[in-house]
């Protein structure tokens, strides 16, 4: 009996140290990353701070299979050698996820922390449309119903009451947001098509191989649009404390949301990006005079709302 208790009370304090580590990273990821930027500009090459997340989670991979070596010993499915048909399926996610965290800089030229935070939920449509298409996985008619309230939500939360300009955020910024959401997406449902492809194999493994097209494709984004600065500044050129923070939160935000998956469950993740909104919000107000207004407010929560009510759908499928 006090065995069961204990094993409980540790499962309890793990799960509840994911939410927190994920909540943190979540929100502060915006933050970071707008904090980052000097006289409004970022100093440093973005595709350089691409180029060393990509490398950072290549690394923690690794050292992830090598304690599993060391326990387990090497099987065949946690061993990195591969064949090309195997490998030859990765550059398409890693070419899409490129684009997308580059946008993902670019973005913060029309929007705030805040409202990236509300838009960046909007991949949660593009997710669910293309699950539909790819995998061929019916959608509840609760996830559908969610789908509209985030886009009201998302809606609610730009609203802008004193100006002539109905939405805080301009097109430009709402089609950088939605092309993104598309990228992550089908990104995101190409993924687990390849993970589910053959589901023995370690996913360490699978996640090195996409890392490290990742990384060869950051270094080609290097030459083609910062080779000469790099050359002439340094490959760190820019870079300060918070530049090398916000590539260590990209880096974890991912682990952390394997570590979830592993350790705790989707309401934990559907909580922790409801959380991570409005945290998001309230340290942009001391950080950047960012107005919290009603419509905001409001927006957030029924994009939380939103949330909550498509994690549901998914379990009642």
């Amino acid at each position: 009996m006090l065995g069961g208790s204990s094993n409980v009370q540790s499962k309890w304090k793990r799960k509840s140290a994911v939410t927190l580590a994920l909540t943190v990273l979540t929100s502060s990821q915006a933050i970071l990353i707008v904090w980052s930027k000097r006289a409004g500009k970022y100093e440093y090459s973005v595709t350089t701070a691409n180029f060393l997340v990509e490398a950072l989670k290549c690394a923690l991979s690794l050292a992830a299979l090598a304690r599993i070596w060391r326990n387990e010993g090497v099987t065949e499915d946690n061993r990195l050698n591969t064949s090309l048909d195997e490998v030859s399926v990765y550059p398409i996610p890693a070419a899409l996820y490129l684009v997308k965290n580059l946008l993902q800089y670019y973005i913060f030229a029309y929007v705030d922390a805040p409202g990236y935070q509300i838009l960046k939920n909007l991949n949660i449509i593009s997710t669910g449309v293309l699950y539909r298409i790819i995998l061929k996985k019916q959608l509840s008619e609760m996830q559908w119903a969610a789908f509209i309230l985030l886009c009201a939500g998302c809606t609610t939360a730009q609203l802008n009451s004193n100006s002539d300009q109905v939405l805080q955020t301009p097109v430009e910024g709402w089609l950088m947001a939605i092309v993104m959401a598309v990228l992550s997406g089908f990104a995101g449902v190409y993924t687990e098509a390849i993970i589910k492809k053959r589901p023995s194999r370690n996913i360490n493994v699978q996640n090195f191989w996409l890392y490290v097209f990742g990384m060869a494709f950051n270094a080609i984004a290097i030459l083609v649009q910062d080779f000469d600065a790099v050359m002439n500044k340094g490959f760190f050129h820019g870079y300060s404390l918070v530049t090398v923070l916000m590539i260590m939160n990209h880096a974890l935000s991912g682990i952390a949301v394997s570590m979830v998956m592993k350790y705790a469950d989707n309401i934990v993740k559907v909580y922790s990006t409801s959380v991570a909104m409005l945290l998001t919000a309230v340290l942009s107000v001391f950080l950047f005079g960012f107005h919290l207004s009603l419509a905001f407010f409001l927006g957030s929560t029924v994009v939380s709302v939103a949330i909550y009510l498509h994690s549901i759908g998914k379990l009642q499928r």
